[in-house]
């Protein structure tokens, strides 16, 4: 696959692979799996080895089974059982053998050719559920949702309590799964990139740009470097609407109404500034494999917007730091260890607040961000002040990024056409840093050039995993904040 050092093993090699690579101090990304003929399936293991370089990418061909590797590194425990919900694939020795996508009497839709069967619509009300069975009269269970208040995403909550105290937390995520990896199929790169800005709302550029560069890595596509340079600017501008809503939220779980409404209100000010960059507000219609699927001009009036922007960020930030009752509710709040969040899978600022010192654009540069100067912000607390303090940390590195690419911006093409024979049969990955963490796309061409199969792997898919072991022993009082620390999108998990 373009843009990996792809390696072909047996499937009963990967136990010590994987141990092998936890040893180096390397890190497992993924696992999907994909047709390559009808009804052979093929699956892949994506990892980045501790010393930088290619992503490695291990392939195997089971024979209706496969050895599991959750017991090793724990982060892939859900994509199993994902793969085993789509695929019909089981796994030996899985610890957590049951359902995660999709219902029990619904057939794997992957298993006529690797386009949509059966229902991917979600879960069917015999799922296992999963919980743990206690017994313990003062132990209560509360189920919250999947109908939630406000505009929340669609997803149940199962507490077990006593009094205040959280003995054990187990979320169900899917009820509103899309099959959005089967709708690539059959579709044409272009296409495909509108599909990708449609996986999670909040995060279209990070989506389309890592979807064009797994298409791009397919077919051996040169991008020309002002659409390199514009890719920055847009990915940027995302990471601050982002980071600013963020900031607002997590003010409104401590009870700072007008905190809430500020972060909100620059947030949305951001947004007024990509749909007059752009013509939309999520920055959407702009990425396309090949570029940019027309020119923009920012170079004058944004950097007078965006100091603007800058200055009152700034004094928003130092607001919220002095204010004490938004901070004491956050520090010692839903701490996740080092040791979980790299056993778990934690990406973003979420493990940059647990001392991961990792982030894509700096680790494996793309677009113009190895021209760049880079600021990453790391904490060791691992609590929900680290994680804010992460996130703010990045909204002055982002505000650094952009005004240094309006300085560097230089004329010249936006797009070229990708070429006509390369990336037939072809297969290519593709990466970004969003705000939420590591996002790929791993793409799969037919012979005919249109899409087989698309695999992504997103943050929020991470760090749903992560997140209940720092709910468990906690209280009910400071749940909301936890959850709003976090920053997670079920849109981008329940893909």
């Amino acid at each position: 696959m373009n843009g990996t050092e792809a390696i072909a093993v047996s499937c009963e090699e990967m136990p010590e692979i994987a141990r092998a690579l936890l040893a180096d101090g390397g890190r497992m990304q993924m696992a999907y799996a994909w047709l390559p003929e009808p009804e052979v399936v093929e699956l892949r293991y994506l990892a980045s080895p501790a010393e930088g370089g290619r992503f490695l990418l291990w392939s195997c061909r089971p024979d209706g089974e496969a050895p599991s590797l959750a017991a090793i590194w724990p982060s892939l425990g859900w994509y199993e059982r994902e793969i085993m919900d789509l695929f019909g694939l089981s796994f030996r020795e899985h610890p957590e053998p049951n359902r995660l996508v999709l219902g029990e009497n619904i057939p794997p839709p992957f298993r006529d050719g690797g386009r949509a069967g059966g229902d991917p619509r979600g879960r069917g009300a015999d799922v296992p559920r999963g919980l743990p069975l206690l017994d313990q009269p003062e132990v209560q269970l509360l189920p919250f949702g999947p109908v939630r208040a406000d505009v929340l995403e669609s997803a149940e909550f199962n507490f077990y309590y006593v009094g205040e105290r959280i003995l054990h937390y187990h979320p169900h995520l899917f009820f509103k799964h899309r099959g959005m990896e089967s709708r690539f199929a059959g579709l044409a790169s272009g296409a495909g990139a509108v599909m990708a800005e449609r996986v999670s709302g909040v995060g279209s550029v990070a989506h389309a740009l890592a979807y064009a560069q797994a298409v791009e890595a397919a077919f051996v596509a040169e991008v020309p470097r002002r659409a390199l340079y514009l890719r920055v600017l847009l990915a940027e501008l995302e990471r601050l609407y982002n980071h600013l809503h963020y900031l607002g939220h997590l003010a409104g779980t401590t009870t700072l109404r007008v905190a809430e409404a500020e972060g909100k209100l620059l947030e949305e000010r951001v947004k007024q500034l990509n749909g007059r960059l752009t013509g939309s507000r999520f920055l959407r219609g702009i990425v396309t494999p090949g570029g940019l699927r027309r020119d923009l001009a920012p170079e004058r009036w944004l950097w007078s917007a965006l100091t603007d922007l800058r200055s009152k960020t700034a004094r928003y930030v130092d607001l919220l730091e002095r204010s004490d009752s938004h901070r004491d509710r956050l520090i010692t709040t839903g701490q996740l260890s080092r040791r979980v969040a790299r056993d778990q899978g934690a990406t973003g600022p979420v493990q940059r607040a647990s001392g991961i010192d990792r982030d894509l654009r700096r680790d494996h540069p793309y677009a113009a961000y190895a021209e760049l100067p880079l600021v990453v912000p790391v904490r060791e607390e691992g609590d929900a002040y680290a994680r804010a303090l992460v996130r703010a940390g990045e909204i002055e590195a982002s505000f650094v990024l952009i005004q240094r690419v309006l300085m560097q911006l230089e004329e010249g093409p936006v797009h070229q056409a990708l070429p006509a024979a390369e990336g037939l049969g072809a297969e290519g990955l593709g990466w970004a840093e969003s705000p939420r963490g590591t996002l790929f796309y791993a793409v799969h061409f037919e012979s005919d050039g249109n899409l087989q199969r698309v695999k992504i792997k997103s943050p929020s898919f991470s760090n749903w995993r992560v997140f209940p072991f720092t709910v468990h022993e906690t209280n009910m009082m400071d749940y909301a904040i936890n959850e709003a620390s976090f920053g997670l999108t079920i849109a981008g998990c329940a893909r």
